[in-house]
């Protein structure tokens, strides 16, 4: 198996192993948070005065529909996009006060989309999320890391080949992999299931649940409330440039709401083995629903 060291991604001064490392952070401490979130796209505030914050140990999904700010308060909160007003944290600090390479040992970020100009072999890929700690005391891990990434998302039959061959589902889990094998203690995923079939959606909502009982904080932005309400330890439903609430699934995710800020009529109720609320679409029952044929 080819591998990538990736050590010249970050700039070398001297004995690196002799720097701070990030401590792990208690459970139930905050991570991250956002207070009086301002962001403007166009001249319009996406958000607006967003209070949000993540705690070790807990799953955080963030919910809403389409053009409600969660990916751009995913983006904030990773400190990849510069507020027009309010303030982001990352492990008690503002996240300006951080650089890039300490922002990268603290926390993992994974955009929608996973793209590469190069052709480079998936286990390549999975080993770039180490490139912050090359030269570390922690560089040692790499390999036990990667090997831990690549089998918790079910990519090592893969490992040779290039990432370019790969279906879009494939992409996504090795994208997560890489993430994974970057070991912050704050996961921040953008849509993880977006292109994955049911067993992977729910084996990368299986991990998330795993890295949050092991003391880590996950950011998740979701679209299947069904998702959020089977794993998440918080929800956050965005409307509005806002937090419309946030709290418990079973608490929050309440039919009025979700109908008013969805602008569709919703049930819910619980499962009848689980407890943990189902959201399905209420539906017109004198419509017609029947297939439709075309053709001769």
């Amino acid at each position: 198996m080819t591998s990538v060291r990736l050590r010249g991604l970050l700039p070398v001064r001297g004995n690196r192993r002799g720097r701070a490392l990030p401590s792990p952070a208690a459970v139930g401490e905050p991570v991250a948070e956002a207070v009086g979130l301002r962001v403007e796209r166009g001249g319009r505030a996406v958000l607006d005065g967003v209070g949000i914050g993540v705690r070790a140990g807990e799953v955080l999904a963030l919910v809403g529909p389409n053009g409600a700010g969660k990916s751009t308060l995913l983006a904030a909160l990773a400190a990849d996009l510069a507020p027009d007003g309010g303030e982001v944290r990352i492990g008690g600090r503002p996240a300006a006060g951080w650089t890039p390479g300490e922002l990268a040992l603290r926390r993992a970020v994974l955009p929608q989309e996973a793209a590469l100009s190069f052709p480079f072999a998936v286990a390549e890929v999975v080993r770039m999320g180490r490139a912050p700690w090359a030269g570390t005391a922690r560089e040692d891990e790499d390999d036990a890391a990667v090997a831990e990434a690549m089998a918790a998302t079910e990519v090592e039959a893969f490992a040779g080949r290039p990432f370019s061959a790969l279906s879009g589902g494939e992409r996504a889990r090795v994208a997560l992999a890489r993430v994974l094998a970057q070991r912050t203690g704050l996961l921040l995923l953008d849509e993880p299931t977006a292109a994955l079939d049911l067993r992977h959606q729910e084996l990368v909502l299986a991990v998330c649940r795993k890295r949050a009982a092991a003391g880590d904080a996950v950011v998740v932005v979701l679209h299947d409330l069904g998702l959020a309400a089977a794993h998440a330890d918080r929800v956050a439903v965005l409307h509005d440039g806002g937090v419309a609430v946030a709290g418990p699934p079973s608490e929050v995710l309440g039919a009025e709401l979700l109908s008013r800020v969805y602008r569709q009529p919703v049930e819910v109720f619980p499962h009848p083995r689980t407890g943990v609320p189902l959201v399905v679409p209420r539906r017109n029952e004198n419509a017609d629903n029947s297939p439709r044929l075309t053709g001769p």
